[in-house]
């Protein structure tokens, strides 16, 4: 194994672009981009004001697009995991109300 790197590296270093491309490949991890976290203020109301806010930051720079959509997107999850909460609470209710009739 160390003969083959060593092959591999002195084509790489004679200017072969392959072997330097899978040299780089297989040591190397690539790069990803990614966004600086960034505080945000959102407001204490509702869902619908929360969302507003976010697109405010976008719209004003405050944060990246790419920032805002990731929060519109967990304010989408919030949304329907209170809408499954807010279901079961009513169809608890419903059930102590029939069983109360019986």
């Amino acid at each position: 194994m160390p003969d083959l790197l060593e092959a591999m590296m002195q084509r790489a270093l004679d200017g072969d672009v392959g072997a330097a491309r899978l040299l780089l490949e297989r040591t190397v991890a690539p790069l990803k981009a990614t966004d600086m976290a960034q505080p945000l203020n959102l407001p204490n109301g509702t869902l619908t004001e929360q969302g507003r806010a976010v697109m405010a930051a976008v719209s004003a720079g405050e944060l990246a697009p790419s920032q805002g959509a990731a929060l519109m997107g967990a304010l989408g999850a919030l949304a329907r995991v209170a809408e499954v909460d807010e279901l079961a609470v009513r169809v608890a209710a419903l059930e102590r109300h029939h069983v109360s009739k019986s």
